[in-house]
């Protein structure tokens, strides 16, 4: 009696994978690529404002940048190309943080005084939080490449016009009187930029009641019309 014949093998093949895209049409591999490679650049980051900020850009090596988070200079090589790109990088974050305070402040429906207010009492909180990125930009800006530096320029520059369109919004509103639009645009960045070389933290002031004041200060300055909002911040004690 002869055996059955046995039937054919057929070879499994695997179903193709399938990868999740977002609604931007990025692979959801991307964008954790994309979040890893901005962890791994916001410690490169940290530890360089540190050591400029303490010892001098001159002083520092990206030997001991590398060292003070543990990888080697390849590590630092795949993110920064060199030493003043890392610090073109550190000096331009706090005119960054300066233009998504204007641009939260300019999508809201709200008077022009009110947006005046918020925008400097937000602006000098973020200049605070990033004071060594505005001391360093302040002491080391000679070391930027001169590509660097007029992109940075550019980009203060750039704040600098559309904070004076704004004054110029409350002035054609007959909320403020302002004589020269461009001159006070400069005055009131410079009151904020200089904030973190005379604040203090652990002072008499907080860094929310001193930006409050600061913003106060400066509505006196274009002499506001409008009701102004106390914020959400408590007055601060008498001097």
């Amino acid at each position: 009696m002869s055996k059955p014949a046995k039937a054919p093998v057929v070879a499994k093949t695997k179903a193709p994978v399938k990868t999740r895209l977002s609604p931007g049409g990025a692979s959801e591999q991307e964008h954790i690529r994309d979040a890893v490679s901005r962890l791994k650049s916001e410690r490169i980051v940290s530890a360089a404002v540190e050591l400029f900020y303490t010892q001098g850009f001159t002083n520092t090596t990206l030997e001991q940048v590398a060292d003070a988070i543990k990888v080697t200079k390849p590590f630092i090589y795949a993110h920064f190309r060199s030493k003043s790109e890392l610090l073109a990088d550190i000096c331009s974050r706090a005119i960054r943080v300066a233009h998504d305070a204007l641009n939260r402040v300019t999508a809201d429906q709200v008077s022009a005084t009110l947006k005046l207010e918020t925008l400097v009492r937000d602006f000098m909180m973020a200049v605070l939080d990033h004071q060594p990125h505005a001391v360093i930009y302040s002491r080391e800006e000679t070391h930027l490449n001169p590509e660097d530096r007029e992109a940075i320029n550019e980009l203060r520059r750039g704040f600098d016009r559309r904070f004076a369109a704004l004054l110029q919004e409350g002035v054609v509103a007959g909320e403020f009187v302002v004589e020269d639009v461009p001159l006070t645009a400069l005055a009131i960045g410079g009151i904020v930029g200089w904030s973190p070389v005379w604040y203090r933290s652990g002072g008499r002031l907080t860094q929310p009641e001193a930006a409050q004041r600061i913003a106060t200060l400066v509505l006196a300055m274009v002499r506001a019309k409008a009701p102004v909002s106390s914020g959400d911040v408590p007055a601060p004690s008498p001097a």
